[in-house]
């Protein structure tokens, strides 16, 4: 059995993933609460998986209301060791159509209306954001995807608005002059909060239609995105299978599976018991809490 264990958390249109044997429900509750759904555990050949959708089976929650730190925390707390994200996004340049997969290596973050960080008052930390995604597995996710048939732009850049509405047009046109590649509502913060639990983080965002500055096409509407989504979910569920089955058995270690090292700016004398208890579940392969 390989000593990886992925967490998948699974965006619009993926709601499971059908290749999972040997399932299992884990029913966890965080100290930031309960996560989207309960957590399905199974295995592909001989990788533990443990898979999340974000939204809720059925779509119940809206990119503003996921509870971001609860999924997160979750996925450490059932011992994954690292995470995949697919979410369902628009394009910003022609040259990236829907059905695109954009294997994403950095952000810029517009949301306001979500919790951030694990941090609180007690115990103050700042984890670097330089490079949001973790490199290896972003490179085996893109060859993954690439071997599935998807057409595969790898590294791009992802602007998450706070939603749940669509862009304006004059919204869309500055974010395509800040260099942007693609516009969704979700990786963020996800992205963020993954870091500080120590988890390398890769995302690939399906392209599901052209952002609404493109004046040929129609504006964005839900149900030009679903019609596109099935395609899209079709293929991130066979480039999840290859993924696993082509990681190596012996997971090498991360830099990032120890990003709070050195993070903490509070001292030890004035940190928070009870705030310590709480970010202990976040530090499994650490000892900066150990104390």
């Amino acid at each position: 059995m390989k000593d990886w264990v992925i967490g998948v958390i699974g965006g619009s249109g993926l709601y499971d993933i059908e290749a999972l044997t040997q399932r299992r429900t884990l029913e966890l509750k965080t100290p930031w609460g309960a996560p989207s759904e309960s957590l399905l555990e199974g295995m592909i050949d001989d990788v533990r998986m443990i898979f999340l959708p974000r939204h809720g089976r059925g779509h119940r929650i809206g990119p503003s209301d996921v509870n971001y730190r609860a999924n997160i925390a979750a996925l450490k707390m059932a011992g994954c060791t690292d995470i995949v994200s697919v979410s369902a996004v628009g394009s910003l340049r022609i040259d990236m159509p829907p059905r695109t997969f954009v294997v994403v290596d950095q952000y810029i973050d517009r949301t306001f209306a979500r919790h951030k960080t694990f941090f609180e008052p007690g115990v103050v930390g700042h984890v670097s954001m330089a490079d949001p995604t973790c490199a290896r597995l972003s490179g085996l996710l893109a060859t993954a995807a690439s071997e599935s048939g998807a057409s595969v732009v790898q590294g791009g850049v992802y602007l998450v608005m706070e939603g749940p509405q669509f862009s304006t047009r004059a919204e869309s046109r500055l974010y395509q002059s800040w260099g942007c590649d693609v516009i969704g509502m979700t990786n963020m913060p996800e992205a963020k909060l993954a870091r500080e639990a120590q988890l390398p983080y890769a995302s690939v965002a399906m392209v599901t239609d052209f952002d609404c500055w493109h004046r040929e096409e129609k504006p964005v509407e839900v149900e030009h995105i679903l019609r596109c989504m099935h395609d899209n979910v079709q293929q991130a569920r066979t480039t999840i299978e290859r993924l696993v089955r082509a990681l190596p058995a012996q997971r090498p270690p991360s830099p990032i599976d120890r990003a709070l090292e050195g993070a903490i700016i509070t001292a030890e004398p004035s940190r928070d018991p009870q705030v310590l208890s709480k970010l202990r579940c976040l530090t499994s392969r650490s000892t900066v809490f150990s104390h």
